[in-house]
């Protein structure tokens, strides 16, 4: 199965409670809290997310945290990377060198399609998207579509 790290995941938890109240600086007890995420976790996730530019900080008594952009302007594709580093399904098709049979090997362009389409999808997602309520899911069987759904000819 592919999927984010549960650090990437909760990163993005994490930066949907900031966007909810975008203009407002957060404590990381506070983020904690709201997202029901450990607060060792979130301080981990917040210096990862700073180190990217995706959040800032602030000191003090009143410090905090923020998104460092709009939520429109945060992609998924900037929360994977600052989490896990570049995004590649297959060590060749980030990094040339990386394969001891990269030489010889005739699927490293097919992985290269699957990568880029992968971050493709990435890029075009923003947080913003994320806080969006989710869409039903659409029937791959148009005979289980409710027939009041179904546009009249």
């Amino acid at each position: 199965m592919l999927r984010v790290t549960k650090l990437t995941d909760y990163a993005t938890v994490v930066l949907t409670v900031l966007a909810e109240q975008a203009e407002r600086v957060h404590s990381a007890a506070e983020l904690a809290e709201r997202s029901r995420v450990e607060a060792a976790t979130v301080a981990k996730v917040l210096k990862l997310l700073a180190q990217a530019g995706l959040v800032e900080s602030f000191r003090g008594a009143a410090g905090g945290y923020r998104l460092a952009r709009s939520a429109a302007q945060i992609r998924l594709a900037d929360i994977v990377e600052a989490l896990e580093g570049p995004l590649g399904m297959t060590a060749c098709s980030v990094h040339d060198g990386d394969c001891g049979i990269e030489a010889h090997c005739g699927i490293r362009a097919g992985w290269q399609r699957i990568n880029d389409v992968l971050l493709d999808a990435l890029n075009r997602t923003t947080l913003a998207d994320m806080l969006a309520p989710a869409l039903a899911p659409v029937p791959k069987n148009p005979k289980a579509i409710p027939a009041a759904l179904v546009p009249s000819t």
